[in-house]
Order: structure tokens, then sequence, then C-alpha cells
């Protein structure tokens, strides 16, 4: 196996170095004891599940230039893939729309996950590499602050019911776009990563902890020292065919922040999303 994600306990005297070590190896780690209150999780997960199963989650479709909003099931693919994702989901900016069935629960977990990144950007920027933080624009934890970009996305994985893609599954094959992810944890197992062998590894879904990984921009700016991890959701047993919710936080650096010689934060990011089909 030539994957080596760390278990990390956040509060562990050497949780930082872990962490840095973690990242560095395989693009991921889960974080356990974290700050964040799980009866808080548990509260937005809730008030999720019934937004996605009213039909008012149509009055707030999302905006094809803003980005916020509900987006309808098979709306994204996967960069290169022609097979759309069996899901639907919200995207909740800091500045976006939130709905009326929301309480502002869901703006309390968004502040303390980008509190939490926070904290384990400033980690990789103490245990990386001098010539990797050379390579960076600024330092990392001030690359998101006041970040417009930053965004948390709700996510709702139906049953899987007749699809006429054979090709479709319920989040392709695929790398993030963003500097750091804060997943928390998926209410189903489903989420695995791919090895340096090309082979597929389940990540624990347990309720307790979150998720981090690098993403394309943190690989850019690192000049390759972190890598970009693909990864994807597989769809459920027939035995287990029920919904699944997952709630990513993607930190965006800020627009203007210079990622490498060719891209902005702002310009990679419009490249990508037209890559997967949310703009045109």
């Amino acid at each position: 196996m030539s994957l080596d994600v760390l278990t990390i306990n956040f509060n562990d005297k050497k949780a930082g170095e872990y962490f840095h070590q973690s990242l560095k190896r395989s693009g991921f780690a889960i974080i356990e004891n974290h700050p964040i209150p799980y009866k808080l999780i548990d509260n937005v997960y809730d008030e999720w599940k019934a937004f996605f199963d009213n039909s008012l989650k149509n009055n707030y479709l999302y905006d094809k230039i803003k980005q916020d909003g509900y987006f309808p099931f098979l709306t994204e693919n996967a960069k290169g893939s022609n097979s759309k994702d069996l899901k639907e989901f919200y995207h909740l900016f800091s500045w976006g729309r939130l709905p009326e069935l929301i309480s502002p629960s869901t703006l309390e977990l968004f502040h303390e996950l980008t509190e939490m990144a926070t904290e384990l950007l400033n980690w990789i920027q103490i245990f990386a590499p001098n010539h990797v933080k050379n390579s960076f624009n600024e330092p990392l934890k001030e690359m998101i602050a006041d970040s417009q970009s930053n965004l948390l996305r709700i996510i709702h994985y139906p049953p899987i019911k007749d699809v006429k893609d054979s090709n479709s599954i319920r989040a392709a094959a695929h790398e993030d776009i963003n500097l750091l992810t804060m997943l928390v944890a998926g209410t189903q197992p489903g989420l695995q990563v791919l090895d340096l062998n090309q082979e597929w590894h389940d990540v624990s879904c347990d309720p307790s902890t979150i998720i981090v990984n690098s993403g394309d921009m943190l690989k850019m700016a690192s000049e390759g020292y972190y890598p970009s991890t693909t990864h994807r959701v597989i769809n459920p047993q027939k035995t287990d065919n029920r919904s699944r919710y997952s709630m990513p936080l993607f930190l965006h650096p800020r627009d203007d922040i210079q990622l490498n010689n060719k891209y902005t934060a702002g310009s990679y990011l419009k490249k990508r999303l037209e890559e997967i089909g949310l703009i045109n």
C-alpha cells in the first residue's frame, strides 16, 4: 500500500509535524479530538437534510456568475469526464444566500472550520522546508484571510435509482481545486483515495473526525511539494442504498494571489469551474 494517511490528535504536541508529514506523503490527513462541537455538526446536517427534501430548494437555484445557491441533481461533472455526478449540492459563501429553512448554525460551522483551517495552514507554514516557504506568495493563512471565495459545499447524494449513464457515480475521480479542504465526515461510507500504485483505499467516515486534504492551489503554490491527491465517492451497495451527505469547506486564496508564473487563484478557479461544467 502506497497511501500513508495519518490520524492525528489535534491536541498532540507534535500534531503540526504529523500533519505536515501526512499531507506531504498522501495529500490527506484525518484529525481527531478537534475543537468543533459534534452537536453543531449534527444539527447542521439535520437542517440540510430537511432542505434537500423540500421543493423550496428550487427557489435558490445557483447564480452562474456568483456560483452561490442550489445546484440540482446532475449539474456537475469531474474534470475530463462526460458523465454527470450523482449528487445535488448547495454553495454557501460568507456573503451568499442562506435559505430561510437554515438557521445561523451553518454560518457558525463555516466560521469554526475556517478557524481550524487557519491553524492547519499555520502548521504547514511552520514545518514546510525553507525552499517551499520561499515559493509562497505570502504566508498561507494570510492567503485565505478575507477571501470571498472560501466555500462551504453541502452535498446530498440521493439513493441510486434508474441511472441512464452507467459510468456515473456519486463523485467521479477528481482533485480539489483549492488550497485546503476541510471535510466534515460523510454520513455514510463511500470516500476513496487513489494511491501511487493506482489502487483505491476507503477513507474513514467516523463522525468525530475532520478529513483534510490539499488541493491543486497548494500543489502549485508549493511547486509540487504537497500533492493534490485524486479521490472519489463510489456508489453504495444495493443492500445499503440510502442517502449520503457530506460538507466540505474549500479554502481559497484571495483571487489576486499569485500561485505560480501562470495562474492567480482567481484565473485558475475560473479555468477549473469551466472544466467541471459549472460556468460556460
